[in-house]
């Protein structure tokens, strides 16, 4: 056993309850590596998760983080793809934000060479999860219109980036503040709180797809957008953790909007996309994306860095401030 520092959350419940303590990490077993964490994602799945909300989680008390770089410092009987000292981008769901973890060896990518490793950890979720909803499930085609809440967060700017490699035209929400940005890169962002934009999607003959982490009336209002055949694409009920607002049960307007999407009278489908590292297109979509990273097909802004030993202001902070892009944690000290 190896001492080791890790967030904990032991209970549900406001920032306080999360916190940083000693632990120890047993050797890898079988099929496994260890990894030395570097940097671990962090999102609003993280928010979720300490408030217990977040959809099929287990329960607390548990160890957060669905993703991150390391180095492997050991390996399990069994597991020989790597080499202590190899770099690797794993999603793990839970247990990342940890200075030392063990991962079955399957889900490990290798970190290519001259590859910053905090946009590579930012491509595990953030990256991932758009590639996969623009390319696989809402199958984004040149000239077509998408709509996207949240352009300039994590998710939305990769859905952004992605969305327009593809070819089709981005239209979306964000703070005001950030529109001159989006507009240099070739984006079309509404404020989403004044509502113009259901209007002007509307009289434009709507988005071919929307995607929405938001949830709660929010699936109402995108799905009004929608083109006469658009997909609706849900990924997330985080409305009313960025709002401040008291936890509601999102799940009543998770199956109001997929039961929408099932009505054989409409030509409009609805889906709820859930990130895994059990999907087929797993390792291709993070090889995929590495690759475009390394080769500057891509652009991973970081919005903002934590230190482990500080989570509860990243807590605090998150969905606040000024900046586009993905938030990190620091597990690994100087």
């Amino acid at each position: 056993m190896t001492a080791i520092r890790k967030v904990l959350i032991p209970e549900f419940g406001d920032v306080e309850v999360v916190r940083v303590i000693d632990s120890t990490c047993p050797p890898p077993p079988a099929s496994h590596v260890q990894i030395a964490t570097e940097y671990s994602g962090f999102s609003g799945g993280d928010i979720n998760m300490r408030k217990g909300i977040y959809p099929f989680m287990k329960k607390a008390p548990l160890t957060p983080g669905y993703c991150l770089v390391g180095k492997i410092v050991a390996t399990g009987p069994g597991a020989n793809k790597f080499q202590p000292g190899d770099f690797v981008a794993v999603m793990t769901k839970y247990d990342a934000e940890a200075t030392l973890v063990n991962q079955p060896e399957k889900y490990c990518v290798k970190v290519p060479p001259g590859v910053d490793h905090k946009q590579a950890t930012a491509l595990l979720c953030d990256w991932n999860t758009g590639y996969s909803m623009a390319v696989h499930t809402a199958k984004v085609t040149a000239g077509q219109r998408v709509f996207v809440h949240g352009l300039s967060g994590a998710v939305g700017y990769a859905l952004m980036s992605v969305c327009q490699l593809l070819g089709a035209e981005v239209y979306g929400t964000a703070s005001e503040g950030k529109h001159e940005e989006l507009r240099a890169r070739g984006a079309h962002p509404f404020v989403y709180t004044d509502k113009d934009w259901i209007a002007s999607m509307q009289n434009l003959g709507g988005a071919d797809a929307v995607f929405d982490p938001l949830g709660f009336d929010s699936y109402d209002e995108s799905w009004a957008i929608l083109s006469k055949t658009g997909i609706l694409v849900a990924y997330g009920t985080n409305k009313q953790s960025l709002n401040g607002e008291q936890n509601g049960n999102p799940i009543g307007s998770v199956v109001k909007m997929l039961a929408r999407g099932l009505n054989p009278l409409n030509s409009k489908s609805s889906t709820f996309f859930g990130v895994s590292r059990d999907s087929a297109h797993y390792y291709d979509n993070i090889t995929t994306l590495l690759n475009m990273l390394r080769e500057g097909k891509i652009e991973v802004p970081i919005k903002n860095v934590w230190d482990m030993e500080d989570i509860q202001a990243a807590h605090r902070e998150w969905g606040r401030g000024s900046g586009i892009g993905s938030f990190l944690i620091k597990v690994a000290k100087d």
